[in-house]
């Protein structure tokens, strides 16, 4: 296990960016908290009224689009997972696998902000599973199963 990231104890956007290859506007976490080594982690996503997604999800009913909180979950995971190999987004991608069971329970709006509590369930190699849930305010909004893949770009 790599030490530095078993010790981490949060991400900035500047560490985030490092890790993996997403850029503005598919960059679906700003902050990584509460981690402990690739077996659970905390995303933080500030949303914003400004995302171009609520130009057409919907004009006159922002909603955040649940499959982007999925993809949120799927970041937060990739992130830790990057930091436990040692690796950054530059020379590697993080790729679904499978996305099973997921279920959306409430609407995402502009100037919430969701939490992706992401925890370990197996890992093969470079291939790793979580589950994940969305929280806002404490209530979860979204959740599901996620399995991805590691690979050179």
């Amino acid at each position: 296990m790599n030490e530095a990231a078993s010790s981490l104890e949060a991400i900035d956007i500047a560490g985030i960016l490092r890790a993996i290859p997403h850029r503005y506007p598919f960059l679906m976490v700003d902050r990584i908290v509460s981690i402990r080594g690739d077996d659970f982690a905390i995303g933080i996503k500030n949303v914003s009224a400004n995302e171009p997604q609520f130009q057409g999800h919907f004009p006159d009913n922002p909603v955040f689009p649940g499959v982007l909180l999925l993809e949120g979950m799927a970041q937060t995971a990739g992130v830790i997972c990057m930091q436990m190999l040692g690796r950054n987004g530059a020379k590697a991608g993080v790729y679904f696998l499978t996305i099973d069971k997921a279920k959306f329970r409430k609407p995402v709006r502009p100037g919430d902000t969701v939490e992706y509590h992401m925890t370990k369930t197996a890992r093969r190699r470079n291939m790793w599973w979580y589950r994940g849930e969305a929280r806002v305010a404490g209530q979860i909004v979204a959740e599901g199963e996620l399995g991805a893949i590691i690979a050179n770009l």
